[in-house]
């Protein structure tokens, strides 16, 4: 099988303030999402989301089920985006091929059986990053263009968290059932992301750090505010992040990450701020 998966359960926000560095990031820290030659996907209690990517090289990868969707196929009852972080590629979706350039991302609504994901060049693959969550109606598969995502301008250079947010498989966008995700690229000289944090206990979400530069990191955060935790993070790595915990991070350069949610609505701006200055 070119599948492949590992679960994740949840755990507690008591439970996690006990854990220590390396027991953190057994919990949380989805270390290598792409691997060549493989779909790689981590199946979490959170929402029961999944996440992880496929890198086809010399042959095409074909999306197979897991067991622990019980399903005959793997969108049965789910719903999928995808975006390429790789080399230009194609997705072929029950027979229709869509082309992935560099940050392209695709929606694929419940029902589709067919999902395989192709290179344009093995030696230089496409690394398709892909996010799932369950869905109770089918909505049209779509492709979104980082240009045609809604852009939002966030922060500044004096608080160094200046940074455009792109909305790629939001409302008003593409229609989903519960998937949202886009990306965030931090300018250059700007290194906060997602400040002031925040947690939205009706949604779970997970981060995927990209353009990180080599021999440079990112200090990701997460915990109850009054009680946060970090994970030094690495390029293409995803951290999952629970609904009671804050989501943000520093790096040690700018870079760019996506963000992909599910839970009890569609809402985007549905999230408690956590003032800086009473975070813990």
């Amino acid at each position: 099988m070119s599948t492949k998966f590992e679960t994740r359960y949840a755990s507690s926000p008591y439970t996690v303030k006990k854990l220590d560095t390396q027991e953190l990031r057994e919990e949380f820290l989805i270390e290598k999402p792409l691997k060549n030659g493989e779909i790689n996907l981590t199946y979490t209690h959170y929402d029961r989301y999944i996440a992880g990517g496929a890198v086809p090289t010399s042959n095409p990868l074909k999306l197979e089920t897991i067991d622990p969707l019980k399903a005959e196929y793997f969108l049965e009852r789910r719903e999928m985006g995808i975006i390429n972080v790789g080399s230009t590629g194609t997705i072929e979706v029950d027979g229709k091929k869509y082309e992935m350039n560099h940050k392209d991302a695709l929606y694929i609504g419940q029902g589709a059986k067919d999902v395989v994901f192709h290179s344009a060049n093995a030696n230089e693959p496409a690394k398709f990053y892909i996010n799932s969550a369950p869905a109770h109606k089918s909505f049209p598969t779509k492709k979104v263009s980082l240009a045609e995502a809604n852009k939002i301008e966030l922060g500044s250079l004096e608080t160094a968290n200046h940074r455009t947010v792109s909305q790629m498989i939001i409302g008003g966008i593409v229609d989903t059932c519960q998937l949202q995700m886009g990306m965030t690229e931090l300018k250059t000289g700007s290194v906060w992301n997602t400040m002031p944090a925040h947690v939205h206990d009706r949604r779970m979400e997970v981060y995927f750090y990209l353009d990180v530069p080599d021999e440079q990191s990112v200090c990701h955060f997460m915990g109850q505010p009054q009680e946060t935790r970090h994970i030094w993070m690495q390029n293409h790595q995803a951290v999952i992040s629970p609904p009671w915990s804050i989501h943000s991070g520093s790096g040690t350069s700018n870079y760019t990450f996506i963000w992909g949610m599910a839970g009890e609505n569609l809402d985007y701006g549905d999230m408690d701020v956590a003032k800086i200055k009473e975070l813990r």
